[in-house]
């Protein structure tokens, strides 16, 4: 009815559309954290494994032995723990990053702000508030990643791969964090465009629900 028509109205604001962009950013943050924070990685014992698994990695890792394979897998799971709060933390703030706008989409479609215009002020707080939150979790995020990096775990890691011809296991930033941090910058400000769009509405919302009074 009119009722659900109005309602779907809703998705076609901007500030439906910025949500649904927040919604994006926050799902490829939280996938580039789960990438970051990846698997015990590196050397695994996958010759022991036999058959498809070694010739799927072209006789993988078949340069380690006795002590220096022993030695890689420790080092491994040393840097795959020291990496793993990190990770876990990125993920979390991913994951209510995502949750969130998508709370803020119902309650439009839902049309809890023309009911209750305050609601928008309340919203645009709350970006305010996450987006200059998410500054300091940027800097935490990059600090503590090059804490791991720069450690004697990683600095000892590198070293024993690339003794072997191993590429791959530098102790610097890799792709998915970089993406991760540049997509924490483009959410940052998304959430600032979302507060004055917010601010926008507010204004709109009053002014309507005045005009009846004028009469």
């Amino acid at each position: 009815g009119s009722l659900e028509r109005r309602r779907c109205l809703y998705l076609h604001t901007g500030r439906a559309c910025c949500q649904m962009m927040e919604v994006l950013l926050a799902a490829l943050i939280l996938v580039c954290s789960s990438v970051s924070g990846g698997s015990a990685g590196g050397y695994t014992g996958l010759p022991a494994l036999g058959g498809i698994y070694y010739y799927q990695y072209g006789g993988a890792y078949s340069g380690f032995s006795g002590a220096d394979g022993e030695r890689a897998q420790q080092l491994d799971q040393h840097f795959y723990l020291l990496k793993l709060p990190i990770a876990r933390a990125a993920m979390a703030l991913g994951g209510c990053l995502l949750v969130f706008p998508c709370v803020l989409i119902l309650v439009g479609i839902l049309r809890v702000p023309w009911h209750f215009p305050a609601w928008l002020l309340i919203e645009c707080t709350l970006y305010v508030v996450i987006a200059v939150g998410t500054v300091p979790a940027l800097y935490y995020f990059f600090h503590s990643l090059l804490s791991v990096y720069n450690s004697s775990v990683c600095k000892e890691r590198e070293q024993l791969y690339q003794s072997k011809g191993y590429q791959g296991f530098w102790c610097s930033l890799h792709g998915a964090e970089i993406a991760a941090g540049l997509l924490g910058c483009m959410a940052a400000m998304a959430y600032l465009l979302s507060a004055g769009l917010a601010v926008r509405d507010y204004r709109t919302v009053h002014e309507q629900k005045q005009k009846p009074l004028q009469f």
